[in-house]
């Protein structure tokens, strides 16, 4: 299984920007030292609190900061922006980073986003799958490309520089459970991101890659597990109980201050129309499925989103900011050392070595210690 973060990024409109950018890429510098696999940064224009409205800008700077760790957009929203700028940034950032860069796109949900923009809500999807279709035929076609859509046009148009990974760099589709984004995705062969948890009227977790196996190979595309993401938020500490002091407040300020006013409150909610002041912040982790306690913990959570999902080929940490820079940075220390080789095999042959030595010192089977022959406390003999 592979390991990354989800940056919206999320940070109080009360603090000072280049600060937090530069707090946001020292992450991804901290990630990559700590062995995580991937780092996926979103697309906001609006709302005070997710401040990053280029990803692949910010991706440019990461790029220079590191040298093994994967670089996503997730997501870059395609109803914003012509679709060959999309294609011909992407491409030439492949190459800057020597072809560590992923595509994530989306239609753009946040509502005061699609508020700035004018656009139609009912009309972000249709405009994003043109969008994803031309950029497609832009990365897979040699020669000028045409395309006649509703939405977007372009007439004997190429990108120059071809992405540096072959035959494109991956693309995915970030998925809330709508549906649109997971046909899309299984039609077209592209890798899916979903969120850990079901919003109201959405496709349930557990049931979302079976409707993407069945929908791609009713288009002829082999499902493959090890394209499908989940993002989560994760937060681990050496108790549970010190787990949940580090992270409530910061839980019930973002969530009260940011969510609460930007139209997201119904995802919050144990039924329709439920007070906000009746929110609790142990509700909110159990809805959405945010997995908050000691090591042992979360390495339980994640088998039981295995085994109610079937598998996944990843799993995306939410990079939030509800508790100190220390704090959070020892979180993703205890995450890397205890929880991230459960899953990544490293501890077999580690494990193995171990319990021999233990059944053979049972059984009588390791040489009796003499002088000068074996080390029995770590000095000579």
């Amino acid at each position: 299984m592979k390991f990354g973060f989800f940056m919206m990024p999320s940070h109080s409109h009360t603090e000072n920007p280049t600060l937090a950018f530069e707090r946001d890429l020292g992450l991804i510098e901290y990630a990559e030292t700590l062995g995580f696999d991937e780092f996926w940064v979103g697309e906001h224009h609006t709302g005070g609190w997710e401040t990053i409205p280029a990803p692949d800008i910010f991706l440019a700077a990461a790029g220079t900061r590191t040298k093994r760790i994967r670089l996503g957009t997730a997501v870059i929203n395609l109803s914003y922006h012509h679709p060959f700028d999309v294609a011909e940034r992407m491409a030439f950032l492949d190459h800057l980073t020597y072809g560590r860069v992923m595509l994530g796109c989306g239609p753009g949900i946040l509502a005061p986003d699609i508020k700035l923009f004018g656009l139609n809500p009912t009309e972000l999807r249709p405009m994003m799958n043109e969008s994803l279709d031309i950029i497609l035929k832009l990365f897979r076609e040699d020669g000028p490309v045409s395309y006649e859509g509703d939405y977007w046009q372009i007439k004997d148009m190429e990108i120059q520089v071809k992405p540096y990974q072959q035959p494109h760099l991956p693309v995915y589709m970030v998925s809330s459970g709508s549906g649109n984004s997971i046909r899309v995705a299984a039609e077209r062969g592209l890798g899916v991101i979903s969120g850990a948890f079901t919003q109201p009227g959405a496709i349930d977790i557990t049931e979302q890659w079976k409707s993407y196996e069945q929908q791609a190979a009713a288009a002829g595309h082999q499902a493959n597990r090890e394209d499908w993401r989940l993002s989560t938020s994760i937060y681990v500490a050496n108790s549970m109980d010190e787990a949940l002091n580090d992270v409530s407040q910061g839980i019930m300020t973002e969530v009260r201050e940011y969510f609460f006013n930007n139209g997201g409150k119904v995802t919050y909610e144990a039924y329709p129309g439920q007070p906000a002041e009746e929110i609790t912040v142990e509700q909110i982790i159990k809805q959405r499925n945010w997995i908050i306690g000691d090591p042992d913990y979360c390495v339980g959570k994640i088998k039981e989103l295995e085994e109610a999902t079937g598998g996944f080929g990843g799993l995306l940490m939410v990079a939030v900011e509800w508790a100190t820079s220390e704090k959070w940075n020892r979180s993703l220390e205890l995450f890397a050392r205890y929880v991230m080789p459960q899953f990544k095999g490293t501890l077999k042959g580690i494990q193995g070595s171990y319990d021999r030595m233990v059944e053979d010192n049972r059984l009588g089977l390791l040489p009796t210690a003499r002088s000068g022959s074996v080390r029995v406390d770590g000095g000579r003999g």
